[in-house]
């Protein structure tokens, strides 16, 4: 037989055999989550497809979430019609899918040439206890036996959430649920690093490393860095007894701490220009994913000098330091993309919990922003509207 008509064959057998897995998976109810990304066309505003099942009065469905750059859509399907729209879209937007199953994992991988390769691994994730659409929300973090959330006073000695602490326990699984997709965007070599500047009481930083490394099984190195060195102690000895050989915290300050390498940088609620501080490391750190969530924003709000029509915008305190927030986040965005980084600005968690509660992720891209002039150009006229002489971090970059 010719060694195409052999390839075509195989390709197809791949393909087949991937979606009669799928089928029976789905049919015994082993289906975990089902990921469909790596876009064929990168131009394309949407990144990914996430499957999942959900029982309705009419019984099970496919629960499609097509997540887009700057919104997410869902839609429910019965299997027949998911599995449909499924092959078509690996037929026409997407490369890769990833089936999480109960018993196994399951990668269907489809190069550019059109070779189809299947592969199947061991289980990552927790079993789904129920489909039920209205069931207790699935938690990416999970209390029971978790030495890190006891130690910092999160969970009591039985592993329950203390009742005074279940907003910070809901904060923790949201972060995670939002860097989640960020994270499979990225190609990363292992033992990669993550740097949590201004690391606090180590909550968010604890709970990052325990996700990498539990649940989705990479190999991490993560530093801490902490002005207040009773944290740093204190941080160091919870990892210490949480047996996390690779999590460490040092005393320092973003601008000052020397640091190997960045390929993750993540500051969170970095008081004013300290935020910018954390935005410039990672920039000229070259680093893949930055993550950080402003706050206060002092610069922008003292530097205001309107003397147009929009003076009346700033004319009321409080309306004064909204504006400063949204000028000072926008242009950080802009400035961000202008030096190769694909941005999103989005909620962190509702503000019933803190008014502080944006976050701005910015993902390296491959080639340098073709845009770059004409966004510092915007740049410059959005300063001239409200009488900004310099952002904080346009000063860094520009240094």
């Amino acid at each position: 037989m010719h060694k195409l008509a052999i390839r075509k064959m195989m390709n197809t057998n791949n393909q087949k055999n991937f979606f009669n897995k799928l089928k029976n998976i789905i049919e015994t109810n082993e289906l975990i989550k089902m990921i469909v990304n790596n876009r064929r066309q990168k131009s394309s505003d949407l990144k990914s497809i996430i499957i999942t099942i959900v029982k309705l009065k009419k019984g099970e469905r496919l629960n499609f979430v097509y997540r887009h750059d700057t919104k997410d859509i869902t839609k429910n399907y019965e299997l027949k019609e998911g599995i449909a729209i499924l092959k078509k879209a690996l037929e026409v937007d997407f490369y890769n899918a990833d089936i999480y199953a109960n018993s196994e994992n399951i990668n269907l991988i489809i190069t550019p040439n059109g070779k189809v390769q299947l592969k199947t691994h061991q289980p990552t994730l927790k079993p789904v206890a129920s489909f039920n659409h209205d069931r207790i929300k699935e938690r990416l973090i999970l209390p029971f036996e978790n030495i890190y959330l006891r130690e910092l006073k999160i969970t009591n000695a039985n592993w329950e959430i203390r009742r005074e602490m279940s907003d910070k326990y809901r904060q923790i699984n949201r972060y995670i649920e939002l860097l989640e997709p960020e994270l499979s965007e990225l190609t990363l070599t292992d033992n990669y690093h993550i740097v949590d500047m201004g690391s606090g009481k180590g909550y968010l930083t604890f709970a990052l490393y325990d996700y990498l490394t539990n649940t989705l099984k990479n190999k991490v190195t993560m530093t801490g860095v902490e002005f207040r060195e009773e944290l740093v102690n204190t941080c160091n000895e919870i990892a210490k007894k949480a047996g996390y050989d690779n999590l460490s915290f040092v005393k320092g300050s973003i601008e000052m701490t020397e640091l190997e390498h960045i390929d993750i940088l993540i500051a969170l609620h970095a008081c004013d220009t300290a935020t910018d501080d954390a935005i410039y490391r990672g920039i000229s750190s070259d680093a893949k994913l930055i993550v950080v969530a402003p706050c206060c924003h002092k610069q922008i709000r003292s530097e205001f000098n309107v003397a147009n029509e929009l003076s009346s915008v700033v004319k009321y305190g409080i309306l004064k330091e909204r504006q400063a927030e949204i000028i000072t986040d926008s242009l950080r965005a802009m400035l961000m993309e202008a030096y190769g980084y694909k941005t999103k600005v989005f909620e962190f968690i509702s503000t019933e919990h803190t008014p502080k509660n944006l976050l701005i992720v910015g993902r390296k891209t491959a080639k340098p922003n073709p845009d770059k002039e004409q966004i510092l150009s915007n740049v410059d006229k959005i300063k001239d509207m409200f009488g900004i002489k310099k952002h904080y971090l346009e000063t860094l970059l520009n240094n």
